[in-house]
């Protein structure tokens, strides 16, 4: 089967799960908005916005602690983000710290590959956020296994609707493929769909379902996961502070030593200073 139609019969599929997503999520948010279910604040509404107008660092640890195909192997990546508003654009850069598998059975620790984006925020409805722009990968990694060894380009699109205080939802979609770099390496060309979903709970905790879809277009491998999660934000005069915890579960996968399971942790820090004060 050429990689045309392998991408025809699988990226549609994608797709259709994203639309039967976004269908329930608007479900769910006509339901508890029925129910009158308890009220977040704005801060607690918005606090996982990725295209909110706020300076924001993120730490975010993800342990896998089986893989197929693997089953005695473990990794780990942790990440580091920054995110901070530019003019009309919002800007993102983020910087892996990797321990993953080698080839012999041994495990390789290291930086790993720098990526930012920067999507152009176009003007919605209130309530509702869309951006989309180019993203860049720099092969910083210092070790073969944790990076790619190339230069890498593309897009990422963003959505978000925090129209409902009880429900937020929207998605994360990107596309890279690389362009320059060692030519000893093998190309890539990966395209990732992030659906998240948010449900209030009061008190500032909250239900999230954020797993990253991955498709390898390039080597015909993919791995799809779910996951069901906690949060809790608590803001404050100076910052608004989310941390959260979100098991998740491959339900499809191709590929040798794909993720069966991992835990997504991390926690996130809000703030935007404006005329000597911080706006949450």
């Amino acid at each position: 089967m050429t990689r045309s139609r392998v991408f025809s019969r699988r990226v549609p599929g994608a797709l259709l799960s994203m639309f039967v997503a976004m269908t329930w999520a608007r479900a769910a948010q006509a339901q508890a908005t029925e129910e009158k279910p308890p009220v977040a604040s704005s801060a607690e509404a918005d606090a996982n916005n990725p295209l909110a107008k706020t300076q924001a660092f993120n730490v975010h640890d993800y342990y896998i602690p089986t893989m197929s195909e693997a089953p005695d192997q473990t990794a780990n990546t942790f990440w580091l983000r920054y995110a901070q508003p530019v003019g009309k654009f919002l800007v993102r850069a983020s910087l892996p710290v990797s321990r993953v598998p080698s080839a012999d059975g041994s495990t390789a620790s290291g930086l790993g590959d720098f990526n930012a984006f920067a999507a152009y925020l176009f003007d919605t409805k209130p309530g509702t956020s869309f951006g989309v722009g180019p993203q860049i990968t720099a092969p910083t990694a210092t070790a073969d296994e944790t990076g790619t060894g190339k230069w890498q380009g593309g897009l990422a699109a963003v959505y978000f609707d925090a129209t409902s205080p009880a429900v937020q939802w929207g998605g994360l979609v990107t596309w890279q493929a690389a362009f320059a770099g060692d030519a000893d390496r093998p190309g890539t060309s990966v395209l990732a769909v992030q659906p998240f979903f948010f449900l209030q709970m009061g008190k500032g905790l909250y239900a999230r379902s954020t797993a990253v879809m991955v498709f390898d277009l390039k080597n015909d491998t993919y791995a799809v996961p779910v996951g069901l999660g906690i949060g809790k934000v608590v803001p404050t005069k100076s910052a608004v502070f989310n941390v959260f915890v979100e098991p998740q579960f491959t339900v499809l996968s191709r590929g040798a030593a794909s993720p069966s399971c991992r835990s997504s942790s991390g926690s996130t820090l809000n703030f935007s200073r404006s005329n000597g004060e911080i706006r949450t």
